[in-house]
């Protein structure tokens, strides 16, 4: 039996996860995750997917203010491998995860819309309407 899990050793995707890292954390045991975000420009509103794999509903917190957008997130995670009463290995993940977006002037910001399934919250931030300038006549007298 290895007590070495086979995803640590030669895993390309951490190595260079972890050489863009902050200097002195460790992104699989430390205090800091950094989750992929997608941001789409769509039609009428922009789409903002964040994986949070591991991460509970609750844990989410998302807030606007000044017209940035900012995702907080916590994850806790322990796992626990016992054989005849003896711990065998026993790991723990815990991190947190912050990350803001400008969002400019032209989202309704009324109107953001969050949703989370399966590890992948989704926000969806509609466009305001560009109105054509309106032409009005103006009576001289």
């Amino acid at each position: 039996m290895s007590l070495i899990p086979r995803n640590s050793l030669f895993d390309l995707d951490r190595f260079f996860d972890d050489f863009w890292a902050p200097p002195g954390e460790n992104n699989t045991m430390g205090t800091f995750f950094s989750p992929r975000v997608d941001i789409r420009d769509r039609d009428d509103h922009f789409e903002i997917t964040a994986e949070l794999p591991g991460v509970n509903k609750e844990d989410i917190h998302v807030h606007l203010k000044d017209g940035v957008l900012t995702l907080e997130a916590e994850s806790r995670q322990e796992d626990k491998e016992e054989k005849e009463g003896r711990v065998i290995r026993q790991e723990r993940r815990y991190g947190k995860f912050l990350r803001s977006f400008n969002l400019g002037g032209n989202v309704s910001e009324d109107a953001i819309q969050a949703s989370f399934k399966d590890g992948v919250l989704r926000l969806q931030a509609p466009k305001v309407r560009e109105q054509a300038p309106e032409r009005r006549r103006i009576e001289v007298q």
